[in-house]
């Protein structure tokens, strides 16, 4: 092995380490993951502890949780604060259970977890444009998961965390006041609808979803006290959506190809009120891609898209053209302030 100290060591700049770097996420992704089942940052909220009280609290072995701890530290996800010591960082804050700003728990556990190994067949995707979780598991992900109760959960706890952090914002970035009726197709527990509707108390909200997920969404609904205001529907989006005076889809449509999209969207069309409006809470591709966080996680999302479930992030041309073929006008983009999702506007034609 060549010494640290070795000349021929490429510096933190150059372009070969850099590269390492990449090559080599997978070991931080999988170390976040392990961390998450352990419940390594609650265990850190209340301060730093030494690698043997972690181990005896997370029945490991010492030794290797320490090695673990300290990839974790190298990446900024702990700190190293004194002899085989840790703490948590801001970034590895947010995998606590209870962050105020939203944990990251869930969503470790499902974008680093088991779930997640058709990556492994990303080369069947780019060759065939189909997606590898169905030659991986043998069915679509939206088959697969109704049959794997434990992992729909890290599923819907997941995407709850995200829309809770993204309820937070979009209230204020978009004005809801005008809609006597909001249809919140495809979402989830309900923490979007029930944050539009307690911004804008004289309007009315139906949340639509599968029939699988609908009892948690009503259950939910009923503990933020809005059962009065807001009726739960079950139901299929490619079939059917109650009628309303406008449609928020936040992360639906991204998960599907060009002709189910426009299935879904047509049925918005055609079930809305006039004048109607609908609202897309989603990536927006950025026509040229650079290096900045917000071009990687979009664009890697785009991948996990075709990867998982043959959906795809799209450019604001693509959802021009979108809107155009289910019969609406793209109005406008409206971005959320703290977050990467934008509101995409559009009425009917």
């Amino acid at each position: 092995m060549t010494s640290t100290t070795d000349p021929t060591i490429a510096t933190d700049a150059s372009p070969r380490l850099k590269l390492f770097q990449l090559l080599t996420g997978h070991y931080v992704s999988q170390a976040l993951y392990v961390a998450a089942r352990l419940g390594i940052a609650d265990l850190l909220v209340d301060g730093p502890r030494t690698s043997a009280e972690l181990a005896q609290a997370t029945k490991t072995h010492a030794p290797s949780l320490l090695r673990l701890l300290r990839l974790l530290a190298s990446a900024g996800v702990l700190a190293e604060t004194g002899a085989d010591t840790f703490a948590l960082t801001p970034v590895g804050a947010y995998l606590s259970r209870n962050h105020p700003d939203g944990s990251s728990h869930a969503v470790a556990l499902l974008f680093a977890g088991p779930i997640n190994r058709a990556w492994n067949e990303l080369l069947y995707s780019v060759q065939t444009g189909e997606p590898a979780f169905e030659r991986v598991f043998g069915m679509k992900v939206f088959e697969y998961l109704p049959k794997h109760p434990e992992e729909a959960a890290v599923f819907n706890e997941a995407m709850t965390a995200g829309s809770a952090q993204t309820a937070k914002n979009v209230p204020t970035a978009y004005d809801f006041s005008s809609f006597g009726t909001l249809v919140d197709a495809g979402g989830g527990h309900g923490a979007l609808l029930a944050a539009i509707l307690r911004a804008n108390p004289r309007s009315k909200g139906i949340l639509f979803e599968l029939p699988s997920v609908a009892e948690g969404a009503r259950k939910n609904l009923g503990a933020l006290g809005l059962s009065e205001r807001c009726e739960v529907v079950a139901g299929d989006f490619f079939e059917s959506v109650p009628a309303a005076d406008a449609y928020i889809l936040k992360g639906v449509i991204h998960d599907w190809d060009r002709e189910r999209s426009i299935k879904i969207l047509q049925n918005c069309r055609r079930a809305m009120r006039p004048p109607g409006k609908l609202l897309l809470v989603e990536l927006v591709l950025p026509s040229r891609v650079d290096e900045s966080i917000r071009s990687l996680i979009t664009t890697g999302s785009d991948v996990n898209m075709l990867v998982n479930a043959g959906g795809r992030e799209r450019t604001d041309a693509d959802f021009a053209e979108l809107f155009g073929a289910a019969g609406f006008k793209l109005t406008r983009i409206v971005p959320i302030e703290g977050a990467l999702t934008s509101v995409v506007e559009g009425t009917p034609v």
